[in-house]
């Protein structure tokens, strides 16, 4: 976990609202919870917002979950910048979140972070300029016996090496998810 700013700068043009389909998960979320204590499902919404409006959460977009809970922003934004697996601002199609801790950088995370920056031209938190990924480094994954690893969506690769971090590139490329 770590803290993140919010980038003014960084906002959807349009004001959010979420898909019927959506805005049924959304309630179905905010029902599980007795009267009074719909705040509780904040983060399963915030899940919900980043997969409906590209990736990420702007200003707006966090303004519109209050609106929906009935909480002030502020609330919201807490929530956002205290978890990593959250992003603040737009992000290539596929996220490479990396694990920067302890026994992963013990067999190699570091290095695997700086092959992965060179690899496709971007910085830690950067995304490339095709937007097709993003390069993140984050807290434990809870693989630490499978380091050094990383997560793409729900993906977890683990065991990485130079050339298992090429076939995970060019697989994502293709379209396809790698094995």
């Amino acid at each position: 976990m770590g803290s993140s700013h919010i980038d003014l700068t960084k906002r959807h043009t349009d004001k959010p609202t979420f898909s019927a389909e959506k805005m049924a998960e959304v309630q179905g979320y905010i029902q599980s919870y007795p009267e009074g204590k719909h705040k509780s499902a904040l983060i399963r919404i915030l899940h919900v917002a980043e997969e409906e409006f590209g990736g990420w959460l702007s200003i707006e977009t966090m303004d519109y979950v209050a609106e929906i809970l009935n909480i002030q922003p502020i609330e919201v934004y807490e929530v956002a910048t205290f978890y990593t697996m959250f992003n603040l601002e737009p992000v290539g199609k596929h996220v490479f979140e990396v694990c920067r801790t302890g026994p992963c950088m013990l067999v190699g995370s570091d290095e695997i972070i700086e092959y992965i920056g060179n690899k496709l031209n971007v910085k830690v938190g950067e995304t490339t300029a095709d937007g097709m990924f993003t390069l993140k480094t984050v807290e434990c994954l809870g693989a630490c016996g499978y380091a050094p690893m990383l997560q793409c969506g729900k993906k977890f690769h683990e065991y990485l090496t130079k050339e298992r971090v090429d076939e995970i590139i060019e697989s994502y490329k293709e379209g396809k998810v790698p094995n």
